[in-house]
C-alpha cells in the first residue's frame, strides 16, 4: 500500500493548460481495493492532522482554505464530516454557500465569501464557494440579471474576468499567510443517479432529497465543460486543484485528507517557543502552586 501522502499527488493540477476532465477517472482507487486499507490510512492521516492543526492554531501565523467544489451528492458534507473528524472545532471553521441571498446579491460576488476568510491559525472550509459564479452561474446565465451588474459589463469576455479575478484574489490570500487548496468531487453521472435513488428509498436520508438537484442533471455536459475550463484557468501552483474521484467515499475522503496533511506538513509549523522572561514567569507559578498548601 502507498504511504500517506503518495494518492494525492496524483490527481493535483497546477498548471491547466493541458487539462481534460476525461483523463480522471471518477471511479479510480489507486491501488487500494478495499475499503478497509483506506480506512486504516485514513485514521493515520486524520491523526496527523490533529496534531498539525494543534501547532498550526498555537502558532498563529499561517491559516488554510479549503474549498470543495462537486456536482450534487458527490460526498463534500462525508469528506468534511470524516477528514475533519478529529480537528479542535476552535480551529476550524466551516460555511456553506447556497444561493445567495438579497443583501449578497447588491455586493461584488467575492463579497460574500471574502468575509469567511480563516484567521490566522485556523482551518476555513467552503462548502461551495466563489467559483460558483463560473459554474452555476454560467450554466444558468439568466442569473447575472440578479446580480445587478451595469449591462455595458456583461460581455462575452465575463467568465475570462472572472478567472483573471479569482486568480488574483488567490495569489492575494497566498502572499498573506493563507493558503488555498482547491477541490474538485469528481462524481459519475451513473453514479450520482445511485446516490439519489439511495436518498428517496432510504428514509433517514429522505432530508437530502430536492427535485432541483434532478433538474439539474440536464445540463449535465454544460456543467463538466464549465469545470474544465474553471480548472484550466485557475489551476496554479500557489492555488492548485486535487481533482478527487469521488465514486467511492473512501478513496474519496483518503485522498482529501492525504492532500491537507501534505500541505500543512510544508508549513514548518511548531509549538511557539517561550523566551527568557516568559520561563521566568512561569517558574515562579510553579512556586506559588507548590506553596499552595490547601490543593
Amino acid at each position: 500500500m502507498k504511504k500517506p501522502g503518495k494518492f494525492c499527488a496524483t490527481y493535483r493540477v497546477e498548471d491547466g493548460k493541458q487539462f481534460r476532465l476525461r483523463d480522471f477517472d471518477p471511479a479510480d482507487t489507486g491501488k487500494l481495493r478495499s475499503r478497509e486499507q483506506a480506512t486504516a490510512a485514513l485514521e493515520k492521516g486524520v491523526a496527523q492532522l490533529s496534531e498539525l492543526q494543534d501547532k498550526l492554531y498555537a502558532q498563529d501565523r499561517w491559516a488554510l482554505l479549503l474549498i470543495l467544489q462537486a456536482m450534487d451528492a458527490a460526498g463534500k458534507d462525508s469528506v468534511i464530516k470524516h477528514v475533519m473528524s478529529g480537528v479542535n472545532p476552535q480551529g476550524c471553521q466551516v460555511y456553506s454557500f447556497k444561493a445567495p441571498s438579497t443583501e449578497e446579491l447588491n455586493h461584488d460576488y467575492l463579497w460574500r465569501t471574502m468575509r469567511a476568510v480563516p484567521e490566522r491559525g485556523r482551518i476555513g472550509i467552503f462548502n461551495r464557494s466563489y467559483y460558483e459564479e463560473v459554474l452555476v452561474v454560467r450554466v444558468h446565465s439568466e442569473l447575472l440579471k440578479n446580480e445587478r451588474i451595469p449591462p455595458s459589463l456583461i460581455t462575452k469576455k465575463i467568465w475570462d474576468h472572472r478567472f483573471e479575478d479569482i486568480c488574483a484574489f488567490e495569489k492575494y490570500l497566498t502572499r498573506n499567510g493563507i493558503i488555498v487548496r482547491k477541490f474538485l468531487l469528481n462524481v459519475s453521472k451513473k453514479e450520482q443517479k445511485q446516490r439519489f435513488l439511495a436518498r428517496l428509498d432510504q428514509p433517514e436520508k429522505n432530508w437530502k432529497f430536492s427535485i432541483a438537484d434532478i433538474h439539474e442533471r440536464e445540463y449535465w455536459d454544460d456543467y463538466m465543460g464549465a469545470y474544465e475550463d474553471m480548472i484550466r484557468k485557475t489551476a496554479a501552483p500557489e492555488a492548485p486543484w486535487y481533482v478527487v474521484p469521488a465514486d467511492h467515499k473512501w478513496f474519496t475522503r483518503l485522498v482529501v485528507a492525504e492532500a491537507v496533511v501534505d500541505t500543512l506538513e510544508g508549513l514548518d509549523l511548531a509549538y511557539p517557543r517561550v523566551d527568557a522572561d516568559k520561563r521566568k514567569e512561569l517558574e515562579a507559578a510553579r512556586k506559588l502552586l507548590m506553596g499552595n498548601k490547601q490543593g
